[in-house]
């Protein structure tokens, strides 16, 4: 097994709440066994650009409580291409970085799965995505923030709702998954939430529309999200106001404000323990892995898995949702 001694982290893809409390517990880990840690700048683009520096414990000092990320992302087209991973390869080599932690989501692990089969640099991948879509974790970095951001924002929605007899259809965020809508559109007791891995029939929603109109349930809160192969929030409220041009009908489209703010206890926990938990699988030998936490334990899924698993929606909740809104 090759001795792991300097390692390079970095964030790539969107950027998610919890971000910096991961890139802190590998950076701290590092320095407490000894490793020289580098910082890289915007993800596989600034590993093109030689934009790598070394990090210290005063690097990652006062961040653990900011959204965002320090060490900034990008898209690189370059990094599809075997010579831009190439170039990045030996951009690593000057500064002799012997094992990589990639805080990303599928297909900043798709990059690093290639990479590390083509180069000597053993990769080890943390799942940041707002989007709760990667298979073997329970959750994903920024999640949990990205979900208590929409509820307090549908929570107020509601009240003016509330004021004024209305039905908002409210769009969160989630072009290919809709665990946000589902989590949320429950907690705040959306009568109907659209998701892109399910079908919905939006003729069910004018009836059941109807149907509340009749008992006198005036107020109804819809959550679609953005990838709801009905067209989105815009397109869901159109069809309402044409069916039922009595019901006062409001769109609001949350859009980034998940992507932003402070991380919450568990997100910021998550991080740490996958943080912590990369420099402990390099050391080990243990390469080309996602960290994940499942039933509260750390475990480890193959990158080429990771990358091209999904987690699958249990039907189970829309039987909760259907039940609970009624």
């Amino acid at each position: 097994m090759k001795k792991v001694n300097n390692i390079a982290v970095l964030t790539s893809g969107g950027d998610a709440p919890g971000m910096n409390a991961a890139v802190r517990a590998v950076v701290r880990t590092g320095i407490y066994h000894q490793l020289n840690v580098y910082g890289i700048m915007y993800g596989y683009r600034g590993m093109l650009k030689n934009e790598i520096f070394p990090m210290e414990s005063k690097s990652v000092a006062n961040i653990i409580q900011r959204g965002g990320t320090i060490l900034k992302t990008a898209r690189c087209k370059e990094f599809h291409e075997y010579e831009g991973r190439k170039k990045a390869y030996e951009n690593l080599k000057k500064h002799n970085i012997d094992g990589l932690v990639v805080i990303g989501g599928d297909g900043s692990f798709n990059g690093a799965q290639k990479f590390s089969q083509e180069f000597d640099i053993p990769c080890i991948g943390l799942p940041g995505t707002i989007d709760k879509d990667i298979a073997g974790t329970d959750f994903t970095i920024g999640f949990d923030t990205a979900v208590n951001t929409a509820i307090s924002a549908i929570d107020k929605i509601r009240d003016t709702a509330d004021a004024h007899d209305r039905l908002f259809v409210i769009e969160v965020m989630g072009r290919d998954a809709g665990y946000i809508a589902l989590h949320s559109g429950i907690s705040t007791g959306a009568e109907h939430i659209l998701i892109p891995e399910r079908h919905s029939d939006v003729a069910t929603i004018i009836e059941d529309l109807q149907a509340n109109e009749r008992r006198r349930k005036l107020v109804n809160l819809i959550v679609v999200a953005e990838g709801d192969k009905n067209g989105g929030a815009n397109e869901v409220a159109k069809i309402v106001q044409e069916k039922l041009p009595q019901i006062d009908t409001r769109v609001c489209i949350l859009g980034h404000i998940q992507r932003g703010g402070s991380p919450t206890c568990m997100d910021r926990i998550l991080a740490s323990r996958m943080g912590y938990a990369a420099v402990d699988a390099l050391l080990d030998g243990t390469h080309n892995v996602m960290i994940g936490i499942v039933n509260d334990k750390i475990q480890y899924t193959p990158l080429d898995k990771a990358v091209k698993a999904k987690q699958e929606i249990d039907p189970e909740w829309f039987k909760i949702v259907k039940i609970l809104a009624s």
